[in-house]
């Protein structure tokens, strides 16, 4: 997930370099279907402008690692720029009543 004005930016320039975060962790934090609720709750708790990127994983080869993070588990983590062709799917991520995400369904 990312900013609506950080994903415009990304189509006009080609890929998504990632956040001011992700560039000072030196890669892009990616989630899954599973994972990416606790992690808007977590680092993007009340944010809005966001939207959900849904990426093809299996197009970003090599440079995607799944790394131990929070609780042992395992994420995503993409060492590069997002290429847009990996980009399946782009949904608002607007917030409820109570200030949380609403989230599409999502697949793991």
């Amino acid at each position: 997930m990312c900013r609506l004005a950080e994903w415009q930016a990304a189509v006009a320039a080609g890929a998504y370099p990632g956040s001011s975060q992700d560039l000072a962790d030196g890669f892009i934090h990616f989630s899954t279907g599973a994972q990416v609720r606790e992690s808007a709750r977590r680092h993007r708790a009340g944010q809005d402008g966001l939207v959900l990127l849904v990426v093809d994983g299996a197009r970003l080869g090599e440079a995607l690692r799944w790394e131990e993070a929070r609780g042992g588990q395992l994420f995503p983590h993409l060492y590069g720029a997002l290429p847009l062709d990996a980009v399946m799917a782009v949904h608002d991520l607007p917030l409820d009543a109570r200030g949380e995400h609403r989230f599409p369904l999502l697949e793991d």
